[in-house]
């Protein structure tokens, strides 16, 4: 999360958010999937054997996840921001241990007094393929 703190006034349509750099171990989706209780059997997010069995070519990230981390990049990029909604369309599906880059672009400035902003989001992989994309409304206070 940035230290430095946003503002309405601060942003401008078409500006940047991220990019981030992040990577998905198999120890934190464990961890992740272990929220809702003790992982007893194995499952297309924890174990390559399932996942092909299933068709996938090796274990997955979950959805609510993948979600999580989209929604990270918003919460991160300043702590004034307040994530009003978050729209996300899965694409491809989410490989563990693999660099992927999120970013955004905001995308609508709401002048009416609000201080909301819409902004688009895509997590890709190494090649630019968008396994995962969205639509977001976060807010900002005023400048004091």
């Amino acid at each position: 999360m940035s230290n430095n703190p946003l503002y309405f006034e601060d942003v401008e349509f078409g500006d940047d958010i991220g990019p981030i750099i992040r990577e998905v171990s198999d120890e934190s989706v464990i961890e992740f999937v272990s929220i809702r209780g003790p992982e007893t059997e194995p499952s297309r997010f924890t174990s390559k054997e399932v996942a092909q069995s299933q068709g996938l070519p090796e274990a997955i990230v979950p959805g609510a996840m993948n979600i999580a981390l989209m929604s990270q990049l918003l919460t991160g990029w300043s702590e004034t921001v307040s994530l009003l909604k978050l729209d996300v369309v899965f694409r491809k599906t989410v490989p563990h241990n693999t660099p992927l880059k999120f970013s955004g672009i905001i995308t609508d400035k709401d002048e009416s007094g609000s201080n909301n902003l819409e902004c688009d989001i895509t997590m890709e992989n190494e090649e630019g393929v968008k396994l995962v994309i969205g639509n977001a409304v976060i807010s900002l206070p005023s400048q004091p």
